[in-house]
């Protein structure tokens, strides 16, 4: 396909960067650190954590790991929240020479078990408002090192105690575990501290994360993405932003709202990396539902970069306290996850004045793809142009691209685009193609000038507010509740998270209630992906093969 997007590029922007400027995420790091020591990284509860203390926090942590029994190239997890820990783990991580295995705290038992199983993951470092789920799989996991975090670890003695106090004692957010042998964050980073941290030879072709996204199969799956793939996406990102950073004045900080979760690889990227990147400072939002909190928050400094959700940039438009924050410096509002509705970008304009740029990618693209132009003015409906370094292409379903005007499955070049599935090479030859393209599974036009369109989906996956949910799963997962015949998941509009699940069953047992499943869902999968619509019916429609046509669901639920 001809790059005719090139055009459209704002003044600035090249078409191509060195994406080699760093051999590996722990060599940016170092830069980083070196360059901004005595610099905000991330702001937590009113609480300032500069870049050299997440350095020296980080190599102590390094070094305590690597005297833990671990090799190189060891999966280690991560489970937390947008803590200031949680940045530091992950530099430790990398700077030890491990691999990092993000982990969405809010797993059930089973759920994280699969993810430990299918990690190897050796180690694991989690918040102690999840260890009780931790506990349930211990045994039946490979990972046998446990650190455990508290969520006022980073804010000294005194309010630390305090945060810790009103987390476990007044909001009872801690339900009573038992991880023998586990090992407290702060203990852990103090013994590093007595150590020596040996810098491991890091390249661009080893593995930094695994990102776990759905399965096809009814499994998730872990994305492998390399040190160059990380890499190269932060320094697209930042050439993207530049013709928006430019409107910052000489001098100033740029500060980044860090309401995504940093587990999620659009926050992890988009908002850690980036702003180390950049010498930027994140405000760390531990619960982005509590809006009135998180205002407080915003409500006491300016910042100038905000990448959400629609459903989040829809919440904080409508939200009461919105009028009490300063929304004057904001410079960049980027869109990503999910669609961004036409509603939620003419509110967020007309009350903040900064345009949502809407982009598109996955966590197998680590994660941008696509943007459109930071300096654009008004809501284009589309998911913008490719990045620097990256291409497009529209393929039919035997992999030739389709003439201009024609819908087809989205496919993606680029250095940013993983090295395939873990341990999965099955599941990765159905999504790469002979030269290099990743194919997304979403259907998408392009016009003339070079912007692209998401249309459909080609496969069954349900987008609610910006996570992936895979109907396999669900169904594979209530095929397992006693008293059900059979069952399908589709997605279903949904005002707030753009869309829900439903659910739709046949009843074995004609005493199973909405509330029997309910329970079952919610002891087995994490919120998001619990039905919204619980429908029972005698049948289900099935094409003359028996397979169930989730699509006819779809359109009927629409209807």
């Amino acid at each position: 396909m001809e790059k005719t997007w090139l055009k459209q590029y704002p003044a600035g922007v090249p078409a191509d960067i060195d994406t080699d400027q760093y051999p590996s995420l722990v060599a940016l790091l170092d830069d980083s650190f070196r360059r901004y020591r005595d610099l905000t990284a991330y702001k937590f509860m009113g609480k300032s954590i500069s870049f050299r203390e997440v350095d020296e926090a980080s190599r102590a942590l390094a070094a305590w790991l690597q005297g833990a029994g671990l090799e190189r190239g060891d999966r280690v997890a991560v489970m937390m929240p947008n803590v200031p820990q949680y940045p530091v783990v992950v530099a430790a991580i990398l700077r030890a020479g491990y691999v990092v295995v993000n982990v969405n705290p809010q797993y059930t038992p089973r759920e994280l078990e699969h993810q430990l199983k299918d990690s190897g993951a050796k180690a694991i470092f989690v918040i102690e408002v999840f260890a009780a789920t931790l506990q349930q799989v211990i045994d039946a996991v490979p990972t046998k090192k446990v650190v455990l975090a508290s969520m006022g670890d980073m804010l000294g003695f005194l309010k630390g105690a305090v945060v810790n106090h009103v987390v476990r004692r007044v909001k009872k957010m801690v339900p009573a575990y038992s991880l023998p042998g586990a090992v407290r964050f702060n203990d852990a980073v103090a013994a590093g501290r007595g150590k020596t941290h040996s810098p491991p030879k890091v390249g661009p072709d080893d593995i930094a994360v695994l990102q776990y996204t759905g399965g096809t199969t009814g499994v998730s799956k872990g994305a492998v993405l390399l040190h160059r793939n990380l890499v190269a996406n932060v320094l697209q990102a930042e050439a993207w932003y530049q013709p928006a950073l430019k409107k910052i004045p000489a001098g100033q900080q740029i500060v980044t709202v860090c309401a995504l979760p940093l587990y999620h690889i659009f926050g992890f990227n988009t908002n850690m990396m980036l702003g180390l990147k950049m010498g930027g400072c994140n405000i760390l939002i531990a619960n982005a539902r509590d809006v009135s909190a998180m205002f407080k928050d915003l409500a006491a400094q300016p910042f100038h970069s905000l990448p959400a959700v629609n459903t989040l940039f829809a919440g904080m438009a409508n939200h009461a306290d919105f009028d009490k924050v300063d929304w004057s410096h904001l410079k960049i509002s980027v869109g990503g996850g999910m669609a961004v509705t036409a509603g939620t970008a003419r509110l967020w304009l007309e009350k903040t004045g900064c345009p949502i740029c809407e982009g598109y990618g996955l966590s197998e693209t680590s994660p941008s793809a696509t943007c459109n132009p930071v300096d654009a003015t008004a809501y284009t409906g589309t998911i913008g142009l490719p990045m620097p370094n990256t291409e497009l292409t529209l393929l039919d379903d035997e992999g030739n691209e389709v003439p201009m005007g024609q819908a087809g499955e989205i496919a993606i070049r680029g250095p940013q685009v993983m090295a395939g599935y873990w341990q999965r090479p099955d599941e990765t030859a159905k999504v790469m193609t002979a030269d290099g393209f990743f194919r997304t599974g979403d259907i998408g036009t392009v016009d003339e000038r070079g912007y692209f369109r998401i249309v459909d989906r080609k496969k069954d996956m349900i987008l609610v507010s910006g996570f992936n949910v895979y109907p396999n799963e669900i169904e594979d997962v209530l095929s397992q509740m006693p008293g059900i015949l059979e069952c399908a998941a589709v997605g279903v509009p949904d005002e707030k998270a753009g869309e829900a699940v439903k659910l739709v069953l046949v009843k074995k047992d004609p005493k199973v209630t909405e509330a029997d499943v309910r329970a079952f869902c919610e002891a087995n999968l994490t919120g998001y992906k619990r039905p919204k619509v619980v429908e029972f019916r005698t049948d289900l429609p099935k094409s003359a093969v028996g397979k169930i046509l989730r699509r006819e669901l779809r359109d009927s639920a629409k209807k």
